[in-house]
């Protein structure tokens, strides 16, 4: 009966980073219903398709309960059930063997997209085991950005959704179908009801292109020719905010005389935006003042990143746009426990030059090592060999560029564990599998350390299966065996408490609050300057030369095009899942049933191919499978394919499971942004042909 259910308030999780608070109807121990909170921080009382299934994890048949241990050939899906003590103790055992023959640094710590604070525990605990090396993919999410603009303002430049802009620039974002970091869509749709303008770049039409003054539909992989583009017509027409050039930046004449050769007409012929339009978009945006820019993880998924994140730091500074009410700004986090001492940075004081991609040459503070130079460790064992690996909230065999490539480093580890919700073509090749609590299931800090100046409250819901741990306590007690005792403690949960010590509060009273957010402040930088090198904007970085960085964007032609190759490949998340994962959820595998890839009705009719046909995507990297949907949201050159598929009602044990539609068969690795180690994932060439 209703009557009989209990409500309580948390903040969803796993997936995605979470920020929709939502109010979970509980009977006993099982979730029956979930709706959003009206009275959410972020939300507002918006839920997606994904966070009103979530419930369906926890009591999915297919579920792991209990750890595994493989006892037939790697990846042949023969395993033993094993005690929770025995699994830590082989784990450690087999870590620490490692570590004593090759080095600690000779064990990597993967993680996926931080989903809670377990990303940040792994971080402790590799520095507690000595190791430099926690892989991430932050090359293709968030660090190009947050780096980026350490290097450029000293901060990450986030959207202020708080307060009122006038025009908000959706750039490589699509928060109605995708809310990424906990820029939840409802705050800019509030914004838009209430007369802020969009201008939208994106190779496809989202549902905010539509509903955008302007919409920008550019060449996948331009992002950063049109960015320069636009800075020409905002200097060539003297739009800057002169006082902020002339007092709070570096190196605008630079950028100025540099900027001259980057012409609309010049451009478009790169972007595929007709001059005018790029006009109207630059002279519209320096106008409007407070303007923020919503620059999301499109723009850093090819090898321009850098050159693009500069790019649009720089147009927001020269039109006084950086630290605003309404602009983009550096978030002040709540008084929390800093980032630095909860991992327990000081313990590991030469890791900057021992993790494996400095011996690249990628950028100053970059923190997680590019899945790219993992590989290459494992496979060539430069700059040092790399024999172990520890994976949780993670599918790296689908996540990572070049899935083959992925596969023959997995397979050629001494150890591999994987922690996980569901069996998947990455744990089926691990040694010890290890079966997670999931969102609902234990208390957690939503957004601890992702730069957004707040942390949510996600409280305990039910209790999860008996054998089945919270990421955290698994790394709890694995510290607790691998490295010295003290720095951990009995219960995991003393962690929760730690972060939450400077606020005075203990996490029952933080769960009662909901959220913590730092104090608004806008405009420090007149006190304080900016937390760089010239106390300003750098706009020409007065570090290129120290750390062999280009001193201002560029775009650098790609090699010309290959006729066999003549369509241009991107690729788009999905609404109803979260990269590879919930695909076994029924609810939502209805709405979404099979992997599709969509195009242009002008180039499916040349090409024999109807709506619903099967057809094959191939780059000169490999072919997959798709099915085609024929559509005029992409241009007649794209094909935008979909990502992170496999199939978990196949075989888990067959290579076909996860390569006949995965769109990491097409991607590579040989070429790389140097900066972040980024591989091309969007703006591909490729070619397509019917499947029969």
């Amino acid at each position: 009966m209703e009557s009989d259910i209990k409500w309580i308030k948390t903040h969803c999780a796993r997936m995605d980073h979470g920020g929709c608070a939502l109010l979970v109807g509980v009977q006993g121990n099982t979730i029956v219903r979930v709706k959003g909170d009206p009275d959410g921080f972020l939300n507002k009382g918006y839920v997606c398709p994904k966070g009103l299934a979530s419930p369906d994890r926890l009591t999915h048949p297919d579920r792991l309960k209990h750890p595994l241990k493989r006892v037939g050939a790697r990846g042949a899906g023969q395993w033993e059930r094993i005690s929770w003590p025995e699994a830590i103790e082989t784990i450690s055992d087999h870590l620490l063997k490692i570590k004593e023959q090759y080095g600690a640094r000779s064990v990597a710590f993967c993680q996926g997209m931080p989903k809670g604070m377990e990303h940040f525990v792994l971080i402790r605990l590799a520095n507690m085991f000595g190791s430099p090396n926690v892989v991430s993919v932050q090359d293709v999410c968030h660090a190009p950005r947050e780096v980026t603009g350490l290097h450029t303002c000293g901060f990450y430049p986030v959207i202020d959704s708080h307060y009122k802009s006038k025009v908000v620039v959706v750039w490589g974002s699509n928060l109605t179908s995708t809310n990424e970091e906990g820029e939840i869509c409802s705050l800019l749709l509030e914004q838009i009801k209430s007369g802020t303008e969009l201008i939208v770049v994106d190779p496809r039409q989202t549902e905010l292109g539509k509903k955008s003054k302007l919409w920008l539909q550019l060449k996948p992989g331009t992002d950063n020719a049109l960015a320069l583009a636009i800075l020409n017509v905002i200097i060539e027409d003297k739009l800057f905010d002169i006082d902020f050039v002339e007092n709070w930046t570096s190196g605008f004449e630079e950028l100025a005389r540099h900027v001259k050769d980057y012409t609309p007409e010049r451009m478009s012929e790169i972007t595929w935006v007709a001059p005018d339009l790029i006009r109207e978009a630059a002279r519209f945006y320096a106008r409007s003042r407070p303007a923020a820019i919503q620059w999301g993880n499109a723009i850093e998924q090819n090898i321009n990143t850098f050159d693009t994140a500069r790019a649009l730091v720089s147009l927001m500074a020269i039109c006084g746009n950086l630290d605003v009410p309404g602009g983009n700004i550096e978030a002040n986090e709540p008084k929390i426990l800093s980032l630095g001492k909860f991992v327990r940075a000081d313990l590991l004081p030469s890791k900057r030059k021992e993790m494996i991609h400095a011996h690249h040459g990628t950028i100053p503070k970059l923190m997680t090592v590019p899945p790219a130079f993992l590989r290459k460790a494992i496979l060539e064992e430069f700059p040092y060999p790399v024999r172990g690996a520890y994976v949780q909230c993670s599918n790296p065999l689908l996540a990572y560029a070049d899935s083959r490539m992925t596969f023959k480093a997995l397979k050629k580890l001494d150890f591999l564990v994987v922690a996980d919700i569901f069996m998947t073509p990455t744990a089926a090749l691990a040694d010890i599998v290890l079966p997670a609590a999931t969102h609902f299931e234990f208390n957690d800090i939503g957004h601890y350390g992702l730069g957004h100046g707040y942390i949510l409250a996600r409280p305990k819901v039910v209790d999860p299966p008996e054998e089945c741990w919270p990421d955290i306590k698994i790394l709890n007690e694995l510290g607790r065996a691998m490295t010295p005792e003290e720095y951990w403690s009995a219960d995991y949960e003393d962690l929760i408490e730690a972060i939450l010590k400077p606020s005075s509060l203990d996490f029952n009273r933080f769960a009662e609050l909901g959220y913590l957010k730092g104090e608004a402040k806008f405009k420090k930088h007149e006190s304080d300057g900016f937390k760089t090198p010239t106390g300003k904007v750098e706009l020409y970085l007065s570090t290129s030369e120290k750390f062999g960085l280009r001193p201002l964007p560029e775009y650098t032609q790609p090699p010309r095009d290959d006729p066999a190759y003549p369509l241009i490949l991107t690729s788009a998340k999905n609404p109803y899942y979260m990269h590879s994962s919930y695909r076994w959820i029924e609810k939502l595998r209805k709405k979404s049933p099979e992997p599709i890839a969509e195009i242009h009705p002008e180039t499916a009719s040349r090409l024999n191919i109807k709506e619903g046909d099967p057809l094959i995507i191939a780059t000169k990297q490999g072919e997959i499978t798709q099915t085609a949907h024929l559509t005029e949201r992409v241009h007649p050159a794209v094909i935008n394919a979909s990502y992170g598929w496999w199939f978990p009602e196949e075989d888990i044990t067959s290579q076909d499971n996860w390569t006949k539609s995965n769109l990491n068969i097409l991607t590579s690795v040989d070429t790389l942004g140097k900066e972040f180690g980024t591989p091309n994932l969007k703006g591909i060439a490729c070619n397509i042909k019917p499947a029969f």
